[in-house]
């Protein structure tokens, strides 16, 4: 009622600058790899995107906050005050998140932004 005609919206507006598909489940969605066919995955709930992703991508996935004026990534991962100090720790996802801002911040520096242009020319 909601979410299958915002994405129809999306699809039909925004064809030129990217593909929107769904709405999935997401046991079958994770469960049967369809995430691989998909260079982006938007969760309607915070537990419905996130378990899945850390099960597959624990310690190089990154979270990316969209909408924000700014480049928002951090590391998949919690604070891990029970290991810090040890040596134990793994980088990763952090080096990975890092990559990622600097990879975000050179595209919108050089005008790439598909969606921060299509966002002002509807405001």
């Amino acid at each position: 009622e909601i979410l299958t005609p915002a994405i129809a919206r999306l699809q039909e507006k925004f064809s030129d600058a990217f593909s929107v598909a769904g709405p999935f489940a997401a046991d079958g969605f994770f469960g049967m790899k369809t995430y691989k066919n998909y260079d982006a995955v938007l969760a309607m709930y915070h537990d419905q995107g996130l378990i899945a992703f850390k099960m597959l991508a624990f310690e190089t996935g990154v979270n990316f906050t969209a909408g924000l004026p700014i480049v928002r990534t951090s590391p998949d991962h919690g604070t891990a005050f029970d290991i810090a100090g040890k040596g134990t720790a793994s980088e990763t996802s952090f080096v990975e998140a890092t990559r990622l801002a600097v990879k975000i911040a050179s595209a919108r520096m050089n005008g790439i932004n598909r969606i921060g242009k299509i966002q002002a020319e509807e405001t």
